[in-house]
């Protein structure tokens, strides 16, 4: 089994008759069942055995093995159970094997479903299907107390300003980030301000939501367009806007909503760089090339150079202030050149900084500890963390170990 997410397959899982270890499991079942390869053992011959065995006082309890469950030419039914951990898969009613989700992976996120191979699919037949994503549900992940409302913004300096990308949807990705990373003291002590940025959406009572919710947690920065792909650039920029001009921030982070930041690390990063020199501080990437086929293609009218800038990867980012105040001011004389894609965006604003102004240059900083594509372990942030498992990474941090939790 493979999974396609977000545009990059992950490592195919493969159950070849060799069990998987007893603490191998997934929701309870082994990973790999152990069968017989020779596809020629007479089934019924092994259970008469195994009966057999037990009837006459055997003290081990008998090993089951199960022929290889498919032969050509040969009807079969197979069946894959959606679990909270993984899929499991049966065959004439038999466990064969149960994969894990690939991490960053939900459920609701799957579109489509294909079953390759030698075979003929003879019919398909779906039952028990989720009829709306759990982030929906407001009455069931909105926690209305007044611990989770936000402080106000503080009229002195502050350290950080989050900016965290959100969808008008995702109601439990707000609340989870509400009730973890949001605790941290920085926070709660008026050090560091986070805001969700939002923007609207097609439908009336999913805005009549969202409004209640900003009303109500204090938290929220609704943006007066329709939230579409190509204009998520437009929520980079209002970030930069507010942390210059609603709050006074020495460096202004972006984060997605379904990225959990180690605020203290985060912390501690910036402090070692000389405050005096502008700071861009993520996962960057170098003389990446833009794809030019396929669906997310860019065209030469997009991008008519052939790479593009050094750029951070946009799940988690840090900029300070002096970049964000010049973004801000371009803007305003719509000088401010703007690409579909926000992360590359950002590369393009900072270089367009660094050679323009007369103060001292850029400081580029790496670190893969800003993870792209899921968790490792002593991350600063883990991307594509669902609201389980930031509930999960943050009773882990409670404990003291930076540690992932790479299931749903």
């Amino acid at each position: 089994m493979n999974t396609c997410f977000r545009m990059q397959w992950g490592k195919a899982q493969r159950c070849d008759g060799t069990p998987s270890k007893d603490d191998d499991r997934v929701d309870g079942f082994p990973k790999c069942e152990k069968w017989e390869r020779r596809g020629t053992v007479d089934s019924k011959e092994i259970k008469s055995a195994s009966w057999f065995n037990r009837f006459i006082g055997r003290a081990k309890k008998p090993e089951m093995r199960w022929p290889y469950p498919f032969l050509e030419g040969k009807m079969f039914v197979l069946t894959i159970q959606a679990g909270i951990e993984g899929y499991h898969i049966n065959v004439g009613g038999r466990h064969v094997a149960s994969f894990p989700h690939r991490m960053g992976f939900t459920l609701e996120d799957a579109t489509g479903l294909a079953v390759t191979g030698g075979i003929d699919v003879h019919s398909v037949y779906a039952t028990s299907l989720p009829k709306a994503h759990p982030s929906f549900s407001l009455q069931s992940v909105l926690e209305m107390s007044d611990k989770w409302k936000a402080r106000p913004v503080p009229e002195k300096q502050i350290q950080l300003f989050i900016g965290i990308l959100s969808a008008t949807k995702h109601f439990a990705e707000r609340m989870a980030i509400r009730k973890t990373w949001m605790q941290f003291p920085a926070i709660q002590l008026g050090n560091v301000v986070a805001r969700f940025f939002v923007a609207l959406s097609h439908r009336k009572e999913i805005n009549a939501a969202l409004k209640k919710e900003a009303e109500y947690f204090g938290d929220i920065v609704i943006l007066p367009f329709i939230d579409r792909y190509e204009l998520v650039v437009l929520k980079t920029v209002a970030i930069c806007q507010y942390g210059v001009q609603n709050v006074t921030a020495e460096y202004i982070m972006k984060c997605d909503d379904d990225t959990f930041v180690r605020l203290d690390t985060v912390l501690q990063q910036i402090s070692n760089f000389n405050r005096s020199l502008p700071l861009y501080l993520g996962n960057l990437n170098l003389l990446h090339r833009p794809l030019r086929y396929g669906k997310w293609a860019v065209t030469f009218e997009e991008w008519p150079e052939l790479v593009y800038p050094p750029y951070a990867n946009g799940p988690g980012y840090v900029i300070s202030a002096n970049i964000a105040r010049d973004i801000v001011s371009r803007h305003a004389n719509q000088s401010l050149r703007l690409f579909k894609m926000e992360d590359v965006s950002m590369g393009m604003w900072v270089e367009d900084y660094n050679t323009t102004t007369t103060s001292a240059p850029v400081q580029y900083v790496h670190s893969w500890r800003f993870c792209q594509y899921g968790c490792v372990d002593n991350y600063f942030t883990a991307h594509y963390q669902s609201p389980r498992q930031m509930l999960c990474l943050w009773d882990k941090l409670s404990l003291g170990r930076a540690q992932c939790c790479n299931y749903r």
